[in-house]
């Protein structure tokens, strides 16, 4: 439980950092950095499965047979990034590239967090 709650509060503090220095995404204050990272997590817990085997099927599993699966990992990622930006009047990214790269940089840092404090 405090891992995933570490994991949401520093997931906003990416995204408020990132849309800050990324023109293509607006991100309207703390509050709403904290809500989207909830919603990006409860996605992410509930559809990435789901996404993650419909793009393995359609790739017929060749990214994972070489060694590839986290770019699909990165597109489920940054299509739930979509989804969020749906679902949330205050955040809003143009196009699907700086979903994208939100995911990377979502991917990294937690990726990062994780080796660390984990």
């Amino acid at each position: 439980m405090v891992q995933w709650l570490l994991h949401i509060i520093i997931d906003a503090a990416v995204l408020l950092i990132a849309a800050k220095y990324m023109a293509k995404v607006e991100l309207k204050g703390w509050k709403t950095a904290i809500v989207v990272a909830l919603i990006i997590g409860i996605l992410s817990f509930l559809l990435s499965w789901l996404l993650e085997g419909i793009l393995h099927l359609a790739t017929l599993g060749l990214l994972y047979f070489l060694g590839l699966g986290f770019i699909i990992r990165i597109i489920v990622f940054a299509v739930i990034i979509e989804i969020a930006d749906k679902l949330s009047k205050d955040f809003k990214t143009v196009g699907f590239l700086p979903s994208l790269w939100l995911a990377i940089i979502l991917a990294i840092v937690g990726g990062i967090v994780d080796a660390i404090l984990f």
